[in-house]
């Protein structure tokens, strides 16, 4: 069964290529959205330091400074296995172990407001990717979840914490899943979080996530909660950009 593919016996066929004398960086944000790595494209000095290589196209890797830190920078691909591959593949291009990932999601219970922060605490294990990182379990725990939680606090953003449930499978949130999850204090949905701490966990990194609380599916039907190409209060806010940068300084300090 896939729940039995962790193996801590033999080596992987494919290694990623960590290079002991790559650049060094203070830290890694990592987004999904396409308007948000343009807004950083044309309000940040980028370098191009590297890329992701992929039969779908390849992903450029930048680094940019400031305040007189060094951050890494990259756009990823939605979805567990080519979001880990993504990160796995930075391994050669710099050094840190630190990483500030930032998405969408679903939101799971209907008093949570649109566009609000979300820090996740534990995530289900509803994707393939982390059982070949992790032994089996439900959930997987956020460890820097008190981390990202005390930054919200102290820089005054609105934020929620909660357990989030995540799926390979956009299209088969059934509504008896649904039930599940929410039953079992979940208020978000989406594809990346429990495979990326995985990775971490086993790679030794230190993920720091939050997501923006998007489409409802606390309701008789999917509703979206906003218009067409507007982008405030969706995965593509830019201004959540900025907060990423903001918590990848506050953590570059500890």
């Amino acid at each position: 069964m896939i729940i039995d593919s962790f193996d801590s016996q033999s080596e992987p066929k494919i290694n990623p290529w960590i290079k002991e004398d790559a650049l060094a960086a203070d830290a890694c944000i990592i987004t999904f959205s396409y308007i948000i790595e343009k807004y950083v494209q044309d309000h940040y000095d980028l370098e191009q330091i590297g890329e992701s290589v992929a039969v779908t196209g390849n992903l450029p890797i930048y680094q940019f400074s400031h305040n007189g830190k060094r951050f890494a920078f990259l756009k990823t691909y939605a979805g567990a296995p080519a979001c880990v591959a993504t990160i796995e593949d930075t391994l050669s291009v710099f050094r840190t172990d630190k990483y500030i990932v930032f998405g969408g999601s679903g939101c799971l219970n209907k008093k949570i407001a649109h566009g609000k922060v979300m820090v996740p605490t534990e995530a289900y294990r509803d994707e393939g990717t982390s059982y070949h990182y992790a032994p089996a379990s439900d959930y997987i725990t956020i460890r820097n979840s008190d981390v990202v939680a005390k930054f919200m606090e102290e820089s005054r953003i609105p934020y929620v914490e909660g357990k989030t449930w995540t799926t390979d499978s956009f299209y088969r949130e059934t509504g008896n899943n649904f039930e599940r999850r929410k039953a079992d204090g979940c208020i978000s949905v989406e594809m990346e979080c429990s495979a990326i701490q995985s990775m971490c966990d086993f790679r030794n990194l230190n993920l720091y996530m939050f997501l923006t609380c998007g489409d409802l599916l606390d309701a008789p039907k999917h509703l979206f909660r906003n218009e067409d190409k507007q982008h405030k209060g969706t995965q593509h806010d830019v201004s959540h950009f900025e907060i990423a940068l903001s918590l990848a300084e506050y953590v570059a300090g500890k």
